[in-house]
């Protein structure tokens, strides 16, 4: 897949794909910028093409803490094809870049044309449900440098690129820990030659020593999409 498209599109048969495409309109995503609020009504399906996405769930009295992460492997929005208007999780851009837009109407209309459309978001949400409950069970299970292994590589896959800025109170915001475990964690994987972390520049040295330290739930999300939608990450996982 051409690192410009996003993988779900390039799923549809030609027909399907182009109808859709031609829905769409470009647009660029910025750092920090909010897609959508718990609660809210979806406005606008997003299919990243260059940029990816944080789902965070919101607690009160807490900031929050991620629980899924979309790129050019999936799509915002796909509640929408289980016809619910409205959007279940805080989605908060991680690394800026390029999308595919349409809006809910729109995109009614090409999901009632295309049974393809259809059957593919119904595995994709399968996906998303093994995504947010391997992120739940990491959450209360996994030490703070494995989660971290596995948070950097799922950026990594979805930057293409070994360097990326990010700061510690975003990876505090994004693991659900105070800065100091942040600091910590990092300093292990730093220690062990994984990665560079400096004034916010993460640079991954040593991939393979990455997934080793990751936790099991990296290869599981992994291995549960492919299993389900082929590989979205083979061409552009960085060597």
């Amino acid at each position: 897949m051409p690192s410009n498209e996003n993988h779900l599109i390039q799923l549809l048969p030609i027909r399907d794909r182009k109808r859709l495409v031609a829905a769409c309109e470009p647009v660029q995503l910025e750092l920090s910028e909010v897609l959508c609020e718990p609660g809210a009504a979806t406005r606008h399906v997003y299919f990243p093409t260059g940029g990816f996405v944080s789902l965070v769930a919101k607690v009160e009295g807490s900031t929050g803490v991620e629980v899924g992460m979309i790129g050019r492997e999936g799509m915002l929005g796909v509640q929408l094809s289980l016809d619910v208007p409205t959007a279940p999780l805080h989605a908060l851009v991680q690394g800026p870049g390029a999308a595919l837009r349409v809006d809910t109407a729109a995109f009614g209309r090409e999901l009632a044309l295309s049974p393809a459309l259809q059957r593919l978001l119904k595995r994709y949400v399968y996906v998303l449900m093994i995504q947010l409950a391997n992120s739940a069970a990491c959450q209360r299970f996994h030490m703070v440098s494995a989660r971290l292994a596995r948070w950097l590589l799922m950026s990594e896959d979805r930057a293409q690129a070994r360097t990326f800025h990010v700061t510690q109170e975003f990876l505090a915001y994004m693991l659900g820990v105070r800065r100091v475990g942040v600091t910590n964690a990092a300093s292990v994987l730093q220690r062990d030659g994984l990665i560079r972390y400096h004034r916010g520049e993460v640079h991954v040295l040593d991939r393979s020593g990455l997934e080793k330290a990751a936790c099991t739930c990296y290869e599981s999300d992994r291995s549960s999409y492919t299993g389900l939608l082929g590989h979205p990450f083979a061409t552009f996982r960085p060597g």
